[in-house]
């Protein structure tokens, strides 16, 4: 089976640091039970940026990186879910900043499993013949989606972008990827549209959902049931990274590096429990970075990559879950 390589990777971070102590000023809360809780201990939001130009900035970072020109991108692969524009997409926005004049722009939404479903994505594209070398970029501006009287998961979101570029291998490549339809249960945020209707009656349509979202916070900003979450993402996390060692023919001592989603430390643990891999092959940055929705795992390769841990011949294993609910693993070798 045809896989892909790394190429290069790139990241934008934030200048501005949040800290717990930045929420005890207005919330009823303490550094000590947002960190034993989540594992976070501080996170990175945009404050000069908007959602395209992190993604951007990431993508550049890449191609340096990779010696890659920007006239040599056949594809612009975008995972975001806090967009700043309805159209144009995000990578179209990318593909003009970065001249990446030959690119085909492409946006995606599987929420915090979107890198993973990008990277499927991408190496069926490049499978095919179709594509030779493609960007891949996660970026998002969670902080503008919370609601910050919420104590139960303000805290929880961070900003920023990673991005990576991909070529053809001849490497195993395996991914798991589904979803469990969840109707406004578990974790959503709805987009608002606001104006006048040419004609009385016409502001009917969301009439099967008000009597859910029945405040004016849930029809703005993220909601998000912890417990539901939980019980999801443990089992789906756990089950699909068995699913793909499966079809990878490896057990998951064979693995050299796992890089969970970054969505909270006790989620990523109870997971683990069932996953059999010792702790120091999993990687984790959330106490610095918080959960970055699609954008935690290519920022997590970023910087290991420019530590020099993404070896050639290493086993590496994704794994993922976000609203949706959806889900992913994969494993490929480097």
């Amino acid at each position: 089976m045809k896989g892909v390589k790394i190429l290069g990777t790139g990241s934008h971070l934030p200048s501005a640091v949040v800290t717990n102590d930045d929420f005890v000023k207005f919330l009823d809360t303490s550094d000590e039970w947002i960190y034993t809780r989540t594992g976070i201990k501080e996170r990175f939001y945009s404050t000069d940026k908007m959602n395209y130009q992190m993604a951007a900035a990431a993508a550049k970072n890449a191609l340096e990186n990779a010696c890659v020109g920007a006239e040599e991108i056949d594809m612009i692969i975008v995972s975001t879910c806090s967009t700043d524009f309805f159209y144009p997409n995000t990578a179209c926005l990318v593909q003009n900043i970065i001249g990446a004049k030959n690119a085909a722009c492409i946006d995606i939404n599987t929420a915090c499993t979107g890198f993973i479903s990008a990277l499927d994505m991408a190496r069926r594209y490049i499978c095919t013949g179709d594509c030779d070398k493609i960007l891949i970029v996660a970026s998002e501006f969670l902080s503008r989606m919370q609601d910050f009287t919420d104590r139960t998961s303000c805290f929880l979101f961070g900003d920023g972008a990673g991005a990576v570029i991909v070529g053809g291998s001849d490497k195993p490549f395996y991914s798991v990827i589904g979803a469990k339809g969840d109707m406004l249960d578990a974790l959503y945020c709805r987009i608002q549209y606001s104006g006048k209707f040419p004609k009385e009656g016409f502001d009917g349509y969301d009439r099967d959902i008000k009597e859910k979202l029945d405040t004016e916070a849930k029809n703005i900003y993220l909601q998000m049931d912890g417990k539901a979450v939980y019980r999801f993402a443990v089992d789906a996390m756990a089950d699909s990274f068995a699913r793909v060692c499966k079809k990878a023919g490896v057990e998951s001592k064979d693995i050299d590096i796992l890089i969970p989603h970054q969505a909270n430390i006790r989620i990523i643990n109870a997971a683990l429990k069932s996953m059999d891999i010792p702790d120091e092959k999993v990687y984790v940055n959330l106490d610095k970075h918080g959960n970055t929705s699609s954008a935690c795992i290519p920022t997590i390769l970023d910087e290991l990559n420019r530590n020099g841990r993404l070896r050639e011949g290493s086993k590496l294993a994704l794994v993922g879950f976000g609203a949706g609910l959806t889900y992913g693993s994969i494993y490929m070798e480097l």
